[in-house]
């Protein structure tokens, strides 16, 4: 709002009656004005002399030297300082005066008030509200329209357009019926235009013609009705909570993130012998403090209570934190008391029926005997698939099996799943750990000794590994850390079939299936001479070579999910999956320690694991951490494993492409596909 003092001329010269006509003439000329406040000598107007009184003492004749006196007008218009603006556009509009005398608060004369000042004053206002009507129209939420008076349309906006879905081109010039048709065009009228989901506002104003034009104002109601709907939904689901907890079994409480009572259900107030009104809107900690339910504001975790007792009733509390974004915003008390007699009875007899089970699993897995199968080896791998089919095969017949690969990419069960799947299934499955037992004791081990056969013998003797395995198979792990000299003792069974115990006379005849295992390249040591080459042909009759985890990608994600379903059922864990993210830092991964170190970041993942599913922060830091640091890779890396894959294949193969094919599990169109998206030269 332009402030009335901006627009005042400030007169810091005056006259009196004594002033000369020269004088007041010479004044009129250098400030160009109309008129000239005539005062005493204290600034009190008097009146005042105008240019048409100056032309008249010059056309009377008087002398530049004659007083002005006889010249001046009394009934001079005057202004104070303090009058409102409107009082002052209204004064301008009225008077016949082109020119007025400013006052200020005590009356003295302070300057002139012209016309042309005033106008240009309210053209520079008009300028400014038009520029800025035009900004709030531009960026309002509301269409608007203005008519002439002839209700045809002048002026729309961008809202409006957007609510038509038309140009704003297309909108003006139109008639507003044609544009709206069946629109009610009475002033302050309130419609719902149901075709544009609009409350439309209608108002007049006074066209330059003097004529009537309409004002419409739309106001978009479709989000409006959105909000609605969402706090229509909200008020549903609060509805069934209420019900819930009207109906739950057991006794239920929530509190907001100031741990202030929000919702309670009937069970505990009458466990409590509280009402309503007295535990809603209440601090809980004051109203229950036995439920000390603020302590989940401070570890931010689930906890169970342990038992308490009320009026002869044992009840447990379960304290839940609810969150958002990381943060507790409330909590959730629930107590359990209704047949907590039976249910802790029933409890314990879980107890006991698990600690048999627990035994009986312990006293089978001492057994001898083979506990996985080919359905235990879990793989989406073609390599993998195809290699399992081998394996099968193998283990159909009588030779020697080698079983080779890193630590950790499941030999073992390998070894497992061909005795089950052999003619040999009903017999022992005997395991010997060559790297676990001492060397000096590793021969007694495999063959037994006789009675007195050395210091600390038993009285009796015992049979060995061999024995034990005689009509089965006996698998012999970490065959590469064998000793030379045991080595020849092995090769001498595998070729007559027959032993001698330690320290005995007696011949053994034995019928056994031997399957080795080694993650060492037995080449070299043969070659270096830590391994016989005898024995070396003697046991790889059959090699099975066990890809690393690092190079079938595919099968960390698959081998995720099943690992979970048996971690779920050993820890008694409810892990329902793992997160995107978390799966991402497990693809990314290289897996040194391969299915073994997955099994194991896994158990340990599910073990800290909140929010039933595995996120990336359960993982341990230094999977993390590796995963973190490598730029992505150009490929993905599926495609590198297949791509690996591929080139093992045609080295195998001695770069026949069928043959290769064959390996791979493909076809051998397929394969040239692969070999042109890969761009291999073979």
């Amino acid at each position: 709002m332009i402030e009335f003092r901006d627009i005042v001329t400030p007169v810091d010269c005056t006259i009196t009656e004594e002033t000369t006509l020269g004088e007041a003439m010479e004044i009129i000329k250098q400030n160009k004005w109309n008129l000239l406040p005539v005062t005493d000598h204290h600034q009190n107007l008097h009146g005042i002399f105008t240019r048409s009184g100056l032309y008249q003492m010059i056309l009377d004749g008087n002398p530049l030297e004659s007083q002005i006196k006889e010249y001046i007008k009394k009934d001079a218009r005057s202004i104070r300082i303090d009058t409102p603006y409107q009082q002052i556009e209204q004064i301008v509009k009225t008077s016949k005066v082109g020119t007025g005398v400013v006052l200020d608060e005590n009356n003295k004369v302070i300057g002139l008030l012209t016309k042309t000042e005033m106008v240009q004053s309210l053209l520079k206002s008009a300028n400014t509200l038009k520029e800025q009507l035009e900004t709030i129209l531009k960026n309002s939420n509301m269409g608007v329209l203005m008519t002439d008076e002839n209700l045809r349309i002048i002026y729309a906006n961008e809202a409006l357009s957007k609510i038509c879905g038309r140009p704003v081109e297309s909108i003006q010039t139109q008639c507003l019926e044609d544009m709206f048709p069946g629109l009610p065009i009475e002033n302050n009228v309130h419609h719902h235009y149901e075709k544009y989901k609009s409350i439309m506002h209608i108002s007049a104003y006074e066209t330059v013609n003097h004529g009537q034009g309409k004002i419409v104002l739309f106001q978009d109601i479709s989000e409006i009705e959105l909000m609605a709907e969402e706090l229509q939904t909200v008020k549903k689901l609060k509805l069934t909570i209420e019900t819930t907890l009207e109906h739950a079994y057991d006794g239920i409480l929530m509190t907001d993130e100031r741990n202030i009572i929000t919702m309670v259900s009937p069970p505990m107030l009458e466990l409590f012998s509280l009402e309503k009104t007295d535990v809603l809107n209440q601090a809980v900690d004051l109203v229950l403090p036995q439920l000390k339910l603020g302590n989940v504001f401070k570890t931010e975790t689930a906890e169970v209570s342990d038992f308490h007792e009320l009026k002869g009733i044992k009840y447990i509390v379960h304290r839940i934190p609810i969150k958002k974004d990381g943060r507790v915003i409330g909590a959730i008390g629930k107590v359990m008391f209704r047949q907590l007699n039976e249910v802790s009875e029933m409890f314990k007899r879980l107890q006991k029926a698990e600690s048999k089970a627990s035994f009986y699993h312990q006293q089978l897995q001492k057994s001898e005997s083979a506990r996985f199968t080919w359905e235990h080896i879990f793989s989406e791998d073609p390599y993998m698939e195809k290699l399992k089919k081998s394996a099968a095969k193998a283990a159909k017949g009588r030779s020697t099996v080698l079983i080779r690969g890193e630590s950790g990419t499941g030999k073992e069960l390998f070894a497992h799943a061909i005795h089950n799947s052999s003619a040999r299934s009903d017999g022992k499955f005997v395991v010997v750990n060559c790297a676990a037992i001492p060397e000096d004791l590793l021969e007694s081990e495999f063959f037994g000794y006789e009675e007195g056969a050395f210091t600390g013998a038993k009285q009796r003797g015992k049979i060995g590994k061999f024995d034990l395995a005689n009509g089965g198979t006996l698998f012999l792990d970490e065959i590469g850390d064998m000793s030379l000299a045991l080595q020849a003792k092995l090769l001498r069974v595998l070729q007559e079939r027959e032993f001698y115990r330690v320290g005995g006379n007696a011949r053994i005849k034995v019928d056994v299936r031997i399957v080795a295992a080694t993650n060492r390249n037995l080449e070299e040591m043969v070659k270096a001479g830590e391994f016989r080459e005898d024995l070396y042909y003697r046991l790889n009759v059959i090699s099975l070579n066990i890809p690393p985890l690092r190079n079938r990608v595919h099968d960390v994600e698959h081998l995720t999910t099943n690992l979970m379903k048996e971690l779920n059922s050993m820890l008694g864990t409810s892990i329902t999956g793992i997160s995107s993210q978390a799966m991402k830092a497990l693809l990314q991964y290289e897996w040194p320690g391969n299915v073994r170190e997955l099994r194991n970041v896994l158990e340990r993942a599910m073990t800290f694991a909140e929010h039933g599913k595995i996120q990336a922060e359960d993982l341990p830091d230094y999977l993390i951490s590796q995963v973190a640091e490598p730029a992505l890779p150009r490929v993905s890396l599926a495609e590198d494993a297949e791509l690996g894959a591929i080139r093992k294949a045609l080295t195998q193969a001695n770069g026949n492409k069928a043959q290769a094919a064959r390996l791979l599990g493909i076809s051998r169109s397929g394969l040239y596909e692969k070999i042109k998206k890969y761009q291999l030269s073979v």
